[in-house]
């Protein structure tokens, strides 16, 4: 591989304020980034973990029973003098309401709230998960609690999705569909009218019909009620697209030995690169290294003349073993070649399968000493 990956040398860079790993689902993504967490919390950074899975062995491994939506922290030993960790866990829904009211009156904020159509997008709405991650995001930048912010990212269908969030939603809302719906509370109830004519109102007579007309007259409800936080909504969407490309953000892409992780990973650095957003390079995880230079032939061939004779049975499954697990880096060395070979500047460090999965603050702290390209 090209280049090595300095995760000691990026956690340590007073500059850098955000790191995002991102990459698809079941790489270790969650796993990676509280692993980076904890080491630079133990480096002196006062670091917070926004983690997007809802599994609670990540709570179970930092000590916790639970994580909640608000920073929880993490007792640990062996910090430097300033450092701190905490962790959190994204609530979509309980993110939404609190953006609800926070930027909407008390009157404005319990008509959303109340209204059927905001229960259902609010946890349904595609690519609100995505949003809501973003959300938080910059909630915390802008909290100035934390100098160093670790963002988990959802595990998406598409690897664009994450990045494409806070554009796509400021799109959704300057939609047209949305003007149509806002429209009577901006024209005294004749807006649909003024703006489209007689011929939006046999479409919207028709949507009626066909998705039933409480639910469309509580999404023009939702609509209107909502229309004065539109212009706040895409303004922070705006800004945390901003954050995202700025020097203090780093991207780090996160991918197993796998054609489809490594494809996944391979998309992830395309578009960052596209969009001039900070990568600092690749995690592989849950490699096979080879601890002896025998090759794979040889141990085969000596496995089977010890068998032929009768001998040493012990030695026999030891050698067979030995070269199936060479066979295993093979593959895995000829398919992150292929990834080199496409994107010969993005560092890379791998990480070795651990024998079991990590549960508990000491694996956490075995992850980041192999980020850190410690044996």
């Amino acid at each position: 591989m090209t280049g090595q990956l300095e995760i000691d040398s990026l956690i340590d860079n007073p500059d850098i304020h955000v790191i995002v790993c991102c990459g698809s689902g079941g790489v270790g993504k969650t796993t990676t980034a509280a692993s980076i967490a904890v080491r630079a919390a133990e480096r002196g950074r006062k670091t917070v973990v926004l983690t997007i899975d809802p599994a609670r062995r990540l709570a179970q491994a930092l000590g916790l029973r639970e994580l909640g939506n608000t920073p929880k922290e993490v007792e640990v030993e062996g910090f430097e003098p300033s450092g701190q960790l905490a962790a959190m866990m994204l609530d979509m829904r309980r993110t939404f309401d609190d953006m609800v009211l926070a930027h909407a009156g008390p009157k404005r904020a319990q008509e959303v709230l109340a209204n059927p159509f905001y229960k259902t997008i609010s946890t349904s709405f595609s690519g609100t998960q995505e949003y809501m991650a973003m959300e938080k995001l910059g909630q915390l930048a802008s909290e100035g609690t934390w100098d160093l912010i670790i963002v988990d990212t959802p595990p998406s269908r598409s690897a664009l999705d994450f990045l494409d969030a806070p554009q796509r939603m400021s799109t959704a809302l300057d939609g047209r569909m949305i003007r149509l719906l806002s429209a009577p509370a901006r024209g005294g109830g004749w807006g649909v009218r003024k703006v489209v004519g007689a011929g939006i109102m046999l479409f919207a007579k028709a949507v009626s019909t066909i998705v039933g007309g409480q639910l469309l007259a509580d999404a023009s409800a939702f609509v209107q009620a909502f229309d004065s936080m539109f212009g706040g909504f895409k303004q922070r969407a705006r800004k945390t697209y901003e954050l995202l490309r700025s020097s203090g953000t780093s991207f780090v892409v996160v991918a197993s030995p796998e054609p489809d992780a490594l494809r996944e990973a391979s998309y992830f650095v395309e578009r960052l690169e596209s969009e001039s957003m900070p990568l600092s390079g690749l995690v592989v995880n849950r490699t096979h290294p080879v601890l002896a230079g025998l090759p794979a032939a040889k141990a085969a061939a000596a496995a089977d003349g010890l068998e032929a004779r009768g001998d040493a049975p012990l030695a026999t499954a030891v050698l067979r073993l030995h070269a199936d697990r060479v066979a295993v880096h093979e593959r895995e060395r000829r398919l992150l070649a292929r990834f080199t070979k496409a994107h010969p500047n993005v560092p890379a460090v791998s990480v070795p399968a651990m024998p079991s999965d990590v549960h508990d603050l000491s694996g956490l702290r075995t992850i980041g000493e192999r980020l850190a390209g410690l044996p």
